[in-house]
């Protein structure tokens, strides 16, 4: 059955409890940016307060969440979308097999930005935060039959309209996950697009947040911490624009 003509009834027969640990990784700025422009805890508590109140109210559907894990759900996409998300569909909560893997595809943003960017060099060092949340739902995992026929539509690295209308089908599906193969990470990993929060398995991420500090080139991508340096070339991204 191809991608197109794929039904909710269709979809959910083909779903299985799945149950996994995922890793997410987002800038870790905000508390930074503030504490500049204050002098003490009690103006940047004022502060973050403020902000918070006048960015868009949570859904409902979130509100016992942890931030990070209700902030997917609560924000329009950027531009155009994401891989499982059209501009007008509801919130999607990205996650991946690993540290690494979730590093690659938020590098590969950062390197979009900078590549498109007008007489930029470089971005400097900014800390990130990774952390990882427990998932129990019922999944599709688009890496095995039958969706794996359709593997070049689930992959493409630019075009997201058949993942876009997947998705859509598998809300309407009752479905709680998708599950697919990396798509910016060299190294075979699989990465799982969050469709409602009540896949999340508690309602927030486990203990043991990593920092680490992105550094961005238009020859690629570097994340380091501790002694530790992940590195990712810009080729074969490159290659698929």
């Amino acid at each position: 059955m191809s991608f197109n003509t794929w039904t909710p009834p269709a979809v959910s027969s083909e779903a299985r409890p799945w149950a996994a640990a995922a890793w997410r990784i987002v800038e870790a700025q905000h508390t930074a940016s503030t504490m500049k422009i204050v002098d003490d805890a009690a103006e940047q508590d004022l502060l973050e307060a403020l902000l918070d109140a006048s960015k868009p109210p949570r859904p409902q559907a979130v509100a016992g969440l942890d931030y990070l894990l209700a902030t997917p759900f609560r924000y329009d996409p950027r531009r155009g979308g994401s891989r499982f998300r059209a501009a007008t569909d509801p919130g999607v909560f990205y996650g991946a097999e690993q540290v690494r893997t979730a590093c690659a595809e938020l590098g590969y943003w950062r390197w979009r930005f900078l590549r498109d960017a007008v007489d930029l060099e470089r971005l400097e060092p900014v800390a990130h935060s990774a952390f990882r949340v427990r998932l129990a739902t019922q999944a599709v995992d688009l890496r095995q039959p039958p969706f794996a026929d359709d593997a070049a539509r689930w992959t493409d690295p630019v075009g997201y309209g058949a993942t876009q209308a997947f998705a859509r089908v598998a809300r309407d599906g009752g479905i709680g996950a998708i599950v697919y193969r990396s798509v910016r990470d060299p190294e075979p990993a699989w990465c799982v697009a969050v469709l409602t929060p009540d896949a999340f398995a508690q309602p927030r991420p486990d203990s043991g947040t990593q920092t680490w500090w992105l550094a961005v080139q238009h020859e690629g991508v570097v994340w380091r911490r501790e002694g530790m340096a992940l590195h990712f070339d810009a080729v074969p991204w490159a290659a698929s624009l």
